[in-house]
C-alpha cells in the first residue's frame, strides 16, 4: 500500500490518510485504509506474482493498482466499475504512479461494467475483490474463482471470506461487521 499514494485517488489530498472512506465523486467511496490492509492481508496468499486478480467496483482504482503491483507484469489484473466517469479517472490516476507501466503493458486494465457479472474474459481468477456490499454473493463471481481461490466481499453488513476448494465446494466464513456503499 505504502508505494501507491493514496492523494492521487481521492478528491480532496488533504483528506487521503484520514481513516475513513472518503467521497470520490457519484456517491461512491475509497475505503478506509484499514479496510484496505485487511482485505489485502486476506488476499495475500493468492496475490503472488504470475496471479490474475479481478477488483469489483474498482471505484478509483488504488486497491486494483496495489494489486498489479502484487502480481506484476506476469500477472493480470482487472477492475471492473460501472461509473464510466470513474474508469476515467482510476486510469488516470493510476497513471501517476508506480502502476503505470503495467497499464501500458496490459497487467492492469479498468473496464466499464456491472460487477456482479464479474469480468469473464479474463476468468478464471485466483482473488476476487468487491468493493461494495452485495445482497447475496454472486453466483458468476464464484463461477470466476479458479479452484484453491479466495474471494474477499461485503454482503449486506458482514465482510465474507469465501474460498473455493479444489473440487470445487466453497468454504465461507464472516470476518468482520463492516459498512460499504451498495454493490450496484
Amino acid at each position: 500500500m505504502i508505494q501507491i499514494d493514496r492523494a492521487d485517488y481521492v478528491l480532496d489530498r488533504r483528506s487521503a490518510y484520514i481513516d475513513s472512506p472518503q467521497p470520490i465523486g457519484y456517491n461512491a467511496t475509497i475505503s478506509a485504509p484499514h479496510m484496505h490492509a485487511y482485505c489485502l492481508d486476506y488476499l495475500s496468499e493468492h496475490l503472488k506474482p504470475g496471479n490474475r486478480v479481478l477488483d469489483v467496483g474498482s471505484g478509483s482504482g488504488y486497491l486494483a493498482a496495489v494489486f498489479a503491483l502484487m502480481v506484476g507484469e506476469t500477472g493480470r489484473t482487472v477492475g471492473v466499475e460501472h461509473i464510466s466517469q470513474l474508469v476515467d479517472r482510476s486510469i488516470e490516476s493510476i497513471k501517476k504512479g508506480p502502476a503505470a507501466h503495467l497499464l501500458d503493458k496490459g497487467a492492469l486494465s479498468i473496464h466499464v461494467g456491472d460487477g456482479k457479472k464479474g469480468f469473464p474474459d479474463e476468468a478464471p481468477y485466483d482473488a476476487i475483490h468487491v468493493g461494495a456490499a452485495a445482497s447475496e454473493i454472486p453466483e458468476a463471481l464464484v463461477n470466476q474463482l479458479k479452484p484453491g481461490g479466495r474471494i474477499v466481499i461485503p454482503v449486506v453488513d458482514s465482510l465474507m471470506i469465501i474460498d473455493k476448494l479444489a473440487d470445487g465446494t466453497l468454504k465461507q466464513k464472516s470476518v468482520m461487521d463492516v459498512r460499504y456503499v451498495p454493490l450496484v
